[in-house]
């Protein structure tokens, strides 16, 4: 019990000195810059606490929930030695994770928003909700499949700076052909799949999956799946957008 609290209080520390420079910057901006007094002190004090307990126990899930999990299921699937059902699992793993990633809700939203005050969409909440709706499924679709890929290419034991490339290029090629409306939500799609719930489990199954195969690196090739994860988002949206268009 006590090290189990000793271990609750060094994450809160850690929390506490990885969250003081941004509270330090408002801070000084709010005061030296602006010359106003911070406003509602109580309250943000109140709020602060709570961003840190938040982050601790985040963190404290993180290390004993999900990464374990994530290593565990891809050492399972490594020994099964079945292909299929573990690029089964990181479609559904991707596909899973990024439907319900908060970041990616509030952004689908805000973009159905501006879409219907644009005239893009009809200004009603049934369109807005079948707008997000489409742009939530194709960005979690295009996660799901590169994963499935990533996972493959630790199985195959491919160099990832192929498929970066041809990633990018990829991206560099739709936005020459999609509506301007829909290229920065694209861009914006890739960072924000790769957030707080699909980024744990993703690199604890690429670092499980390259320590559980023979002649693999977890460093050299286990990592990598949350960049090309972030680069088939921008691809599928725009190519969501030419299709509505």
């Amino acid at each position: 019990m006590k090290s189990q609290l000793r271990a609750f209080f060094v994450t809160v520390r850690g929390s506490v000195r990885d969250l003081a420079p941004i509270f330090v910057v408002i801070a000084a901006f709010q005061l030296l810059v602006l010359q106003q007094p911070i406003p509602d002190v109580g309250q943000l004090l109140g709020g602060a606490v709570l961003i840190i307990l938040g982050l601790t126990f985040f963190v404290i899930g993180l290390e004993t929930g999900l990464f374990p999990l994530g290593e565990s299921m891809a050492h399972d699937f490594a020994r099964k030695g079945s292909l299929f059902w573990l690029l089964l699992f990181g479609f559904a793993l991707g596909f899973g994770t990024t439907v319900a990633e908060p970041a990616l809700i509030a952004v689908a939203g805000e973009a159905a928003r501006v879409a219907a005050d644009a005239g893009l969409i009809e200004a009603t909440d049934a369109d807005r909700e079948r707008f997000a709706g489409g742009l939530r499924l194709t960005v979690a679709l295009a996660v799901g499949l590169a994963i499935m890929v990533g996972a493959l290419r630790i199985v195959m034991g491919w160099p990832i700076h192929y498929l970066i490339i041809g990633g990018y290029a990829g991206v560099v090629v739709m936005t020459r052909f999609a509506p301007p409306e829909i290229i920065g939500v694209a861009y914006d799609a890739g960072g924000v799949t790769t957030s707080t719930i699909t980024v744990p489990l993703v690199a604890a199954l690429g670092v499980g999956l390259a320590a559980s195969i023979k002649g693999r690196n977890p460093v050299v090739d286990g990592f990598g799946l949350i960049a090309f994860a972030s680069l088939t988002p921008m691809i599928f949206v725009m190519g969501y957008g030419v299709l509505l268009q």
